[in-house]
C-alpha cells in the first residue's frame, strides 16, 4: 500500500464532463417514475459544479488501503469512487440518519461492492479503521478543539502509504473565506446541513499538526470555478 505517483501530480480542479456526472447520479434516480429526484438533481448538480470529487480521486488513486468518509452524506464518494475503478473497501459515517437511510437504499439498489453506511456522531466517537481516512466538508462544523482531536485520532489510524484527505474550507482574509461562510449559514438554514460552521481551520494549522505528526503534506486550492475558499489537504503515510 505505497504511493506510486507523487503528490507534485498537478491537481484536478475540474468537475465532471456531463455525461460522468449523469452516469454517477443516475444511481439517485427515485425507483418510480413520480418519486422524489431531490437527491439525483443535488448529486447531478454537485458533480457538475464542484471539483471535489476528481480532486478526492486523484488523491487516492495511489493507495489501496480502505477509506474511511467521515461526514459521508449520501455516500456519494463510494459510487465515485467505483465509477473510477477503484475497489478499496469503504466505509462512511455520517450523524444524518435519514441521509444514511437513503444512502444505504441506493448502494444496495445499485450493488455498491464492500460498501458500508452508518450513522455516527463525530462528536461521540470514531469507528475503529485502519487504512485512508476522508474528511470531506467537515471540519468547519467542529470547534477547533474538537478539530485537533479528531486529527490526532484519524492520523492514528493511517497504515503505511495511506492517505488522509481533508477538504475544507480555510479561514483567512480572502473575499473567498467570507462567501464560505455565508453559504455554509444558508445551508444550515434551508436544512441541508443539520449542523451550523463553527470554525474554519488555517493553513499553518493544519499543515503544523500534519506535519508534526510524520505525514507528507500539500494544500493545494480545489475550488476550481466556484467563489468557495477550498482547499484539499493530503497527509502521507510513509
Amino acid at each position: 500500500m505505497t504511493a506510486t505517483t507523487s503528490d507534485t501530480t498537478p491537481l484536478s480542479t475540474a468537475p465532471y464532463p456531463r455525461e460522468d456526472a449523469r452516469n454517477i447520479a443516475r444511481a439517485f434516480l427515485p425507483k418510480h417514475a413520480l418519486g422524489n429526484r431531490y437527491d439525483y438533481y443535488y448529486t447531478l448538480t454537485k458533480l457538475r459544479t464542484d471539483p471535489l470529487y476528481p480532486g478526492v480521486l486523484q488523491a487516492l488513486r495511489p493507495t489501496t488501503a480502505p477509506v474511511l468518509d467521515l461526514g459521508c452524506g449520501l455516500g456519494l464518494l463510494a459510487h465515485a469512487l467505483r465509477a473510477d475503478g477503484q475497489s478499496l473497501p469503504f466505509t462512511g459515517v455520517d450523524i444524518d440518519a435519514a441521509k444514511i437511510r437513503r444512502g444505504r437504499e441506493v448502494a444496495a439498489r445499485t450493488g455498491l461492492a464492500d460498501v458500508q453506511l452508518d450513522v455516527l456522531d463525530l462528536g461521540v466517537g470514531l469507528p475503529a479503521h485502519q487504512g485512508s481516512v476522508a474528511i470531506l466538508d467537515v471540519l468547519q462544523y467542529l470547534s477547533p478543539e474538537r478539530q485537533r482531536e479528531l486529527l490526532d485520532n484519524v492520523i492514528a489510524m493511517l497504515v503505511p502509504g495511506a492517505r488522509l484527505v481533508i477538504r475544507s474550507g480555510l479561514s483567512d482574509d480572502t473575499s473567498r473565506s467570507r462567501t464560505s461562510r455565508i453559504t455554509d449559514r444558508l445551508a444550515n438554514f434551508a436544512g441541508w446541513m443539520q449542523e451550523r460552521a463553527k470554525s474554519y481551520p488555517t493553513a499553518d494549522g493544519l499543515r503544523g499538526q500534519l506535519e508534526g505528526a510524520g505525514l507528507q503534506t500539500t494544500l493545494r486550492p480545489l475550488y476550481g470555478d466556484t467563489p468557495f475558499n477550498n482547499w484539499l489537504i493530503v497527509g502521507i503515510r510513509t
